[in-house]
């Protein structure tokens, strides 16, 4: 009886594996096509500030959002903000969600973004802020987040040195789960050009973010061209910011800059391992 017994265990196993694998598959193209579609509303939401709309067309937001994988539900870490491009999105997103955005900054930028959440409290009030780099003050808890996202950041931690940046992505590893995702999106310098325009020009090597992201102990998912611009040159004199939105030239071949467009940009996702 044994071997009998064994046998149809064995194909009840298998035959209930294979009800259940496409039931698994269409639950998860359903929660991705749900949390796109959240992620298009908060895109699409009526209160974004309209220079912030005006720059979708180089920033693609929702399809740079449903890249990384980002669900409403899921607690997100936004570093460094900046000027709360992102963090428009995002805290609506999150607080539809039922999931939660932290804004990780330096302890001087978090006094901005508590003012965001004194002003604003319908739509920022529930951010939560964390320090970063980590000094001593509030920290996102290691293991907990499912997804960290920097928006053109890395140069701004190489430009503090080699070695800020790599405590930055041990940082960034540490406050994720297993199998949380890691989404960068920064200004794209060729291979072939000079590494030291690193250290000035605001744009950063494809090979040198992942190369600092694998140290820190992330695999490269995926990468996508959605933001990549095939007009930019990569070779002003005053770097990136020589591109709009900055313009730093001002007027002097103003015309000629706006025909470029922002910058060409790198979007990379990395994962921490499962185990």
């Amino acid at each position: 009886m044994r071997p009998f017994l064994f046998v149809a265990s064995a194909a009840l196993i298998a035959l209930t594996a294979a009800c259940n694998a496409p039931s698994s598959r269409a639950t998860a193209q359903e929660s991705a096509g749900k949390g796109e579609d959240a992620i298009a509303a908060a895109v699409a939401a009526p209160g974004r500030t309209p220079a912030n709309t005006a720059r979708d067309r180089y920033r693609h937001p929702a399809e740079t959002l449903a890249f990384f994988g980002v669900k409403p539900g899921d607690t997100i870490v936004e570093l460094w903000p900046g000027g709360g491009w992102y963090t428009e999105i995002l805290a609506p997103l999150t607080r539809a969600g039922g999931g939660t955005l932290y804004a990780a900054a330096p302890a001087g930028r978090l006094k901005t973004i508590e003012a965001w959440r004194t002003g604003k409290p319908d739509d920022y009030g529930a951010v939560r802020l964390a320090e970063f780099p980590h000094k001593g003050g509030a920290k996102v808890s290691d293991g907990s987040a499912d997804v960290v996202l920097t928006f053109r950041n890395v140069h701004n931690w190489r430009f503090g040195g080699s070695d800020n940046t790599v405590e930055a992505f041990q940082q960034i590893y540490a406050m994720l789960k297993p199998g949380g995702t890691l989404g960068v999106v920064d200004h794209h310098l060729p291979e072939a050009m000079d590494s030291a325009l690193e250290e000035k020009s605001g744009y950063m090597k494809r090979s040198s973010v992942v190369g600092f992201a694998e140290a820190a102990g992330f695999k490269l998912a995926g990468e996508s061209d959605i933001n990549a611009n095939p007009k930019d040159t990569h070779d002003y004199p005053g770097g990136v910011w020589t591109l709009p939105p900055s313009l730093a030239k001002k007027d002097v071949d103003r015309e000629k800059y706006l025909a470029i467009g922002e910058s060409d940009r790198m979007t990379l996702k990395f994962v921490k391992p499962a185990s």
